[in-house]
């Protein structure tokens, strides 16, 4: 992987006349240093007090997973967390049978899970087989450049809860390793897998699933999409002065391990960005004072008609109105006004992914943006201010799949969506390619 050069940028940026916002340096730490959000964690689903247990394969239906190794690189590991059919924590084993982390009622601080659970694949050029023996719920597959590290917790409560790798917090254990993830939950149903970059972009991956409905792929990123995306929110940076830079993390070396999302900088750095939107939502606003903004719910509630009143936009039918939001608010899309609440009604439901979406898309503005959804995706991210990490991201999509906000797949009816989640109700095989689409 190219080298990004933290000081190159920097003098650069000192010979123009201003500060350029530079790659943010990773220092792993120990499990003192982790930060535990609901992020980065998975928890039982109920408390049990069982010991330490290999699950047998005859319990439920096995899952065969392939991995191809198209990264340079011989040291390439796969770890495999998730949920069991009792809601217990289970990883998977070499061996190929699941491991449960023991209860240990004094571990109220995060302790290292030491059980070998980390599974070599071959090198490049070469496929590894796996099987998982039953079925997963909140499953995730990680991969990794090197080796991560997962620790366990109890709460006072009694429930345990795995503490996974962060890609945000810099001084993670596990924060200086190359890696990245597919979701999965496989059951009587079938098989769900997702592949998103919602919060971040890591080790590159993609996706390929065959089964009853034919073969279904998500090709991901690019061989070389970080050092590409950086560069481009780096010329972004020297564009508008923005922190796009300071998405991206690097080893000490300058080596680029993965590229954060806004909103997840902005949980790091809770000023930044704080203007940015503020003049686009302001217009916004204004315009739709006199102007019907109608959206298009794709439900039973067809089309819902909204203007600004006293600063906030109210839709008919809908059970509460929107004010403002924040650049936070608009980067994560659960928020602020677009915080979904359990007593919102299906009109507000529909209205929040589509309200977000239009706002980082930048087309409330645009000609034919008072419809929403209903312009293509051509329309998208074409004025400033607007989300450049998602328009950066999906120009390095191999085939343009994969979330890179939380409603990315808010689109007309009939038109393709950018979900990276594939379906299959009888799947024979997940394929997982490592290091970017094979050419």
């Amino acid at each position: 992987m190219r080298i990004f050069s933290s000081l190159v940028a920097a003098t650069i940026a000192a010979l123009i006349g201003h500060t350029l916002a530079v790659p943010i340096i990773v220092h792993p730490g120990s499990a003192n240093n982790l930060v535990i959000t609901s992020h980065d964690t998975i928890s039982e689903a109920k408390s049990t007090s069982k010991p330490a247990a290999a699950h047998s394969a005859a319990e439920s239906e096995e899952l065969s997973i392939s991995v191809y190794n198209n990264f340079n690189s011989d040291r390439v590991n796969v770890y495999v967390t998730g949920l069991d059919s009792n809601g217990e924590i289970v990883l998977l084993t070499p061996g190929g049978n699941w491991y449960t982390p023991p209860r240990n009622s004094e571990a109220t601080v995060p302790e290292q899970i030491t059980e070998g659970i980390a599974i070599p694949i071959g090198a490049y050029g070469t496929t590894t087989s796996i099987t998982l023996p039953t079925y997963v719920s909140s499953g995730r597959v990680w991969v990794a450049d090197g080796e991560l590290s997962f620790f366990t917790v109890l709460a006072a409560t009694g429930v345990l809860s795995l503490v996974e790798p962060s890609a945000v917090d810099p001084y993670d254990p596990s924060a200086d390793v190359n890696w990245g993830f597919v979701e999965l939950t496989t059951d009587s149903r079938g098989i769900t897998v997702n592949l998103s970059y919602v919060d971040f972009i890591g080790l590159p991956l993609g996706i390929e699933v065959q089964g009853s409905d034919g073969t279904q792929t998500a090709l991901g990123v690019t061989t070389n999409a970080l050092s590409s995306i950086c560069d481009a929110l780096t010329a972004q940076s020297y564009s508008d002065g923005r922190p796009w830079s300071e998405l991206c993390m690097i080893d000490n070396s300058g080596n680029i391990l993965r590229v954060i999302s806004p909103y997840n900088y902005i949980n790091l750095f809770p000023t930044a960005f704080d203007s940015y939107w503020m003049d686009y939502v302001s217009q916004s606003w204004s315009m739709y004072e006199t102007t019907t903004l109608t959206f298009d719910t794709q439900t039973s509630a067809g089309l819902v008609d909204c203007t600004v009143q006293d600063g906030v936009f109210n839709c008919a039918g809908d059970n509460r109105g929107y004010s403002q939001p924040a650049a936070r608010d608009i980067f994560g899309c659960n928020d602020g006004p677009f915080a979904i609440e359990a007593t919102d009604n299906d009109v507000h439901r529909a209205i929040v992914p589509r309200l977000c979406a239009a706002i980082n898309r930048s087309t409330l503005l645009l000609s034919g943006g008072n419809m929403q959804p209903s312009l293509d995706a051509s329309c998208y991210y074409t004025i400033s201010p607007t989300n450049y990490y998602t328009k950066i991201v999906h120009q390095y999509e191999a085939d343009g799949k994969g979330y890179a906000f939380p409603y990315d797949d808010v689109t007309p009816d009939g038109a393709p969506n950018a979900s990276g989640l594939l379906y299959d109700p009888n799947p024979t095989l997940l394929t997982i390619t490592v290091g970017g689409p094979m050419s």
